[in-house]
């Protein structure tokens, strides 16, 4: 199993960046997603969930309204696209893959970073 992310960068805020997942290693429609983020000095959170039908999200009070998580099946890639972005959103963000079930693992990526800044 493989996270790969990707499109982190630095922006101003008010500014948008649109993170990817590439996953590989699973069957990708099986598997909720979710993105996670750390700042530093802070605990890991949970940023963004999506389903593995891709019909049900939810998303931290913070970003509700800003940030949007999809998928794509074809590609087995999952996005986030953030809008609005704020100082506070400057974060190292990672993909995650939970377990299905108490015999498998879940796994990170290695993030990519985010730094909003004027």
């Amino acid at each position: 199993v493989q996270l790969v992310e990707s499109g982190g960068g630095s922006v101003q805020p008010g500014g948008s960046l649109r993170l990817s997942c590439a996953t590989s290693g699973f069957t990708f429609s099986t598997y909720a997603m979710r993105w996670y983020r750390q700042a530093p000095g802070k605990e890991r959170e949970l940023v963004a969930g999506i389903s593995s039908g891709g019909t049900s999200t939810n998303y931290t009070d913070s970003v509700k309204g800003r940030f949007t998580i999809s998928r794509d099946y074809a590609k087995s890639r999952v996005y986030l696209q953030m809008n609005s972005l704020k100082p506070e959103d400057t974060a190292v963000y990672y993909c995650y893959r939970p377990r299905n079930g108490v015999r498998e693992r879940d796994y990170w990526g290695q993030g990519t970073q985010v730094t909003v800044s004027s």
